[in-house]
């Protein structure tokens, strides 16, 4: 990431709102990985009976 793509996402959000937005990303990819590590993922999605 330069600094081209923070000054698109500047013209959206505000610097308080990027750092947020950085620490969901990252608390999302941290509950997925640790998912992953504890085999919690479900290893199929469940389709519901279109009948």
């Amino acid at each position: 990431m330069d600094d081209a793509y923070f000054d698109r996402l500047r013209t959206v959000f505000n610097d308080e709102q990027i750092v947020e937005l950085g620490m969901l990303i990252g608390q999302f990819i941290g509950f997925g990985r640790l998912l992953a590590a504890l085999d919690l993922e479900p290893k199929t999605c469940p389709v519901p009976n279109a009948d």
